[in-house]
């Protein structure tokens, strides 16, 4: 039996030259044709849809090694590393009155599962084994308790000011992160405060392009739609609409995977508000030339920010120094995808970056999908990338911002970024590393204050007690021993 009723559906499909996602569509029961249907409405012109597949694979075999590179302009720039302490106060204060007015959220990309750490759970969930066993949504969320608190102390406030906190999740994510969230009680926030959304997915494709690939009879193939995607997804699930209302001003956004991250940090608040940057960017110094990692630079033909890929750039340039400083790489700004944005400019320009690829372009990336093979008609799991998989970059929006809007603040690695994005036994970004590198900053943070750590153990200090070191006081001459949790 079929639906008369939705052929114009199918036909829409037909007319793109999908007519293989309905070989099986007469064997389908009503309830099976009708979710298929349902799933297919999503699209609203596969002929775009198609014309858009063959763009993405154009632009990502475009060459942009011609591209003229250099630093950012000193006016744009400021480094913790080496930032007087009359400006860290300045900024920091900017910060802290930004918060206590209730114009500060941040946003989480969240979407992510910890398959490659061994877990099926979403990545925010993962324990990394610290010595309090707290997870990186428990880590995160204490941040915000903690720095909320100190806004409240610092200006005499009757009430703790409230940080919104927007999650991203993914389609796969979203139910299991919500769970997590309410049988840990949110944290100790309200849940009130936290506020969950979905990023978009978008189908996948075999390797020229040409067609949809079918996850089963009755469904086709999706994947997520890349971190580019919290921009369209702000737009349709009402979220700028909700900073608007709230009275929100300035957005902290970070990615889950950072066991280091400063949520809602108020000295790069200040630097942004300050400076009147409608979008800023934290990096942190590249380790060294061969780091695959983006970097954030000026395309001096155009005068604009943007991010350049690791692969794009000559092996000249990468080992490129500083004219006067032979130890500093001439572009050692890695992106670490933790930026500010003022709801100005989402405002303004959101319409704009999910309307039009000139400014937020599909990238590729060759996948081995598991679908129904075209050949035997039968589902399997391939061992060679079989399709292709599209998906935004946020930050291919930077070059629509204006330069003078544009502020890059580097942050020393060993206080704030430490990601986790492989299991343990990989060289760097694993459990371990993230372990290590958290307790290694606390322990420095007691030795600081005097507190006394033998050679070779660590000491963890929790989010409620210290957000960055400060409010340690009371360590001063006492003894700790590994494993310890202040």
């Amino acid at each position: 039996m079929t639906i008369p009723a939705e052929s114009p559906i199918i036909d829409l499909f037909k007319t793109a030259g999908q007519e293989h996602l309905f070989e099986f569509y007469d064997s389908l029961t009503i309830e099976q044709q009708q979710e298929f249907l349902k799933q297919l409405s999503k699209i609203e012109n596969p002929s775009k849809l198609i014309s858009t597949v063959q763009k993405a694979i154009k632009f990502s075999s475009t060459n942009s090694a011609s591209r003229s590179l250099t630093q950012l302009p000193p006016a744009q720039t400021a480094s913790t590393l080496d930032l007087d302490t009359e400006t860290k106060t300045k900024w920091s204060n900017l910060g802290f009155e930004a918060i206590a007015k209730g114009e500060v959220a941040v946003l989480l990309m969240a979407g992510g599962q910890g398959t490659r750490l061994g877990s099926t759970d979403p990545k925010g969930c993962f324990n990394i084994e610290l010595p309090s066993s707290k997870s990186l949504f428990q880590i995160q969320g204490e941040k915000i308790l903690k720095i909320q608190n100190l806004t409240k102390e610092k200006f005499g406030l009757s009430e703790v000011p409230i940080i919104n906190w927007y999650i991203m999740t993914s389609g796969p994510t979203r139910p299991s992160t919500e769970k997590f969230f309410k049988q840990n009680n949110y944290f100790g926030l309200k849940s009130t405060q936290v506020v969950f959304f979905d990023q978009g997915k978008i189908p996948c494709f075999n390797l020229d392009g040409s067609k949809i690939l079918l996850e089963d009879k009755d469904k086709y193939c999706e994947s997520p739609d890349g971190n580019g995607g919290l921009y369209k997804a702000l737009q349709v699930n009402g979220i700028i609409d909700d900073f608007v209302n709230k009275g929100i001003k300035h957005i902290h956004m970070y990615c889950v995977d950072n066991s280091l991250v400063k949520v809602a940090d108020p000295l790069f608040l200040g630097f942004a508000i300050d400076n009147q940057f409608e979008l800023a960017t934290k990096v942190v110094r590249k380790r060294d030339a061969n780091e695959s990692v983006g970097l954030i630079v000026l395309d001096d033909d155009i005068k604009k920010p943007c991010v350049i890929e690791y692969s794009e750039i000559s092996p000249e340039l990468a080992n490129k120094t500083e004219p006067n400083d032979p130890n500093k790489l001439f572009l050692r700004a890695a992106n670490i995808v933790n930026h500010y944005y003022s709801v100005d400019l989402l405002t303004k320009m959101i319409p704009k970056w999910t309307s039009s690829q000139e400014f937020l372009p599909f990238h590729i990336a060759k996948k081995k999908i598991p679908s129904i093979n075209p050949e035997t008609k039968q589902f399997y799991k391939p061992t060679e990338p079989n399709g292709i998989k599209l998906e935004q970059f946020i930050f291919d929006v930077f070059p629509s911002v204006e330069l003078e809007k544009f502020g890059c603040m580097e942050v020393e690695r060993s206080e704030e970024f430490s990601p986790l994005k492989n299991a343990d036994g990989a060289k760097n970004d694993t459990p371990t590393t993230c372990r290590q590198h958290y307790l290694e900053r606390g322990t420095r943070w007691v030795k600081e204050h005097g507190g006394i750590v033998a050679n070779g153990d660590v000491v963890e200090v929790s989010s409620l007690t210290s957000y960055g070191g400060e409010g340690l006081e009371f360590v001063k001459g006492k003894q700790f021993k590994n494993g310890d949790v202040i």
